[in-house]
């Protein structure tokens, strides 16, 4: 079975810190690059940050700086540590597990865990 499962998403204040975890199916985790997305009400779900099977990452460019993502491949789990959040970084963060096979695209979605940012 694939899965995805995400943890970690919550209520912050403007200017604090969060950290959300994915935890993946082994058989995925080590082959797939993970992701993370998120969708906000009224809008499309759009990409955060990004990082391959060896370490290399990919980062919106209004996540970067503040914005990091990691795995640890013992525990097949991707992180993604979120510093000085914003009133618009609310919204439901999403995991992902994609790649390219064959010419055909094949993409994994955990369920999503809400992070809203408000005083």
């Amino acid at each position: 079975q694939v899965q995805l499962v995400e943890s970690g998403g919550g209520l912050v204040q403007p200017g604090g810190s969060l950290k959300l975890s994915c935890a993946a199916s082994r058989g995925i985790f080590s082959i797939y690059p993970m992701g993370w997305y998120r969708q906000a009400p009224g809008k499309q779900r759009e990409l955060v940050a990004t990082i391959t099977t060896g370490g290399n990452t990919n980062y919106a460019a209004s996540m970067k700086g503040r914005f990091t993502i990691s795995r640890d491949n013992a525990k097949n789990t991707v992180y993604l540590q979120m510093n000085s959040l914003k009133p618009e970084d609310t919204a439901v963060y999403y995991c992902n597990a994609g790649r390219v096979q064959a010419g055909q695209r094949y993409d994994y979605w955990g369920q999503g865990t809400q992070v809203t940012v408000s005083s």
